[in-house]
């Protein structure tokens, strides 16, 4: 009995660990990566605990070969755009403009009702109050109203610019231009180029620009010493 005490302080002390090495996520926030390294060390460490006679090093090493692997590939993800999308993938936009995407909902393999449910769970219960609605890498549903839906603030009270309503997206990620976004922001490469020499960056200095479809936009550069994506 003493001897299933301590595999059990001990895998519980190493998973703790490993966790705390791995992020700060909560279970609903998990990549799908991330939820398959969980769910493959949390059945490892059931078997080291219930079995006496597996050798613990049999638990142990497995557990630590998962968690190097995930924070490798965290590692090469924080520094490759494309590696991020290979293995988180990319956020989906279902409803754009007011308008359902259907092949997106394919895609995602939702139906009506679950993007229905998905919007209810946002107070949100008559779609036309929709102008964005997002599928984001890990399943969580982000939803931006029009402007007439959205609770009255004091910033609209002043005059808006002509155009249509739409957040705010990113079109610099650490380095990486997205010309997607430029793309739905109705921008071309060249605007992008003459605000970065305004502005004296290069891509590669900027960590995070965001912009919106009146041109207007934020840019975080890098911090010194943090090397080029």
């Amino acid at each position: 009995m003493l001897i299933v005490f301590f595999r059990v302080l001990l895998i519980y002390l190493l998973i703790t660990a490993c966790l705390r090495l791995m992020g700060k996520r909560q279970l609903g926030q998990l990549q799908p990566a991330e939820l398959v390294v969980t769910i493959l060390v949390s059945n490892i460490a059931t078997m080291a605990i219930e079995d006496a006679n597996v050798p613990l090093l049999s638990g142990v090493v497995p557990i630590l070969a998962l968690v190097c692997f995930d924070v490798l590939v965290s590692a090469l993800a924080l520094r490759s755009k494309r590696v991020r999308e290979l293995v988180s993938g990319s956020p989906r936009i279902i409803i754009r403009d007011g308008q359902i995407d259907q092949h997106q909902l394919r895609e995602l393999r939702f139906t009506i009702d679950d993007m229905m449910e998905q919007l209810r769970a946002k107070d949100v219960f008559d779609i036309r109050q929709v102008a964005f609605a997002i599928v984001e890498t890990t399943g969580a549903f982000s939803v931006y109203l029009k402007p007439e839906a959205q609770p009255a603030t004091a910033g609209m009270l002043q005059p808006s610019p002509a155009g249509s309503p739409a957040p705010p997206v990113v079109v610099i990620s650490d380095g990486a231009v997205i010309e997607s976004a430029l793309s739905y922001c109705n921008l071309r490469p060249q605007w992008l180029q003459k605000v970065l020499q305004q502005e004296g960056y290069q891509p590669r200095q900027v960590f995070l620009m965001t912009c919106d479809r009146q041109a207007q936009y934020l840019i975080v550069p890098k911090q010194a010493g943090r090397a080029a994506g």
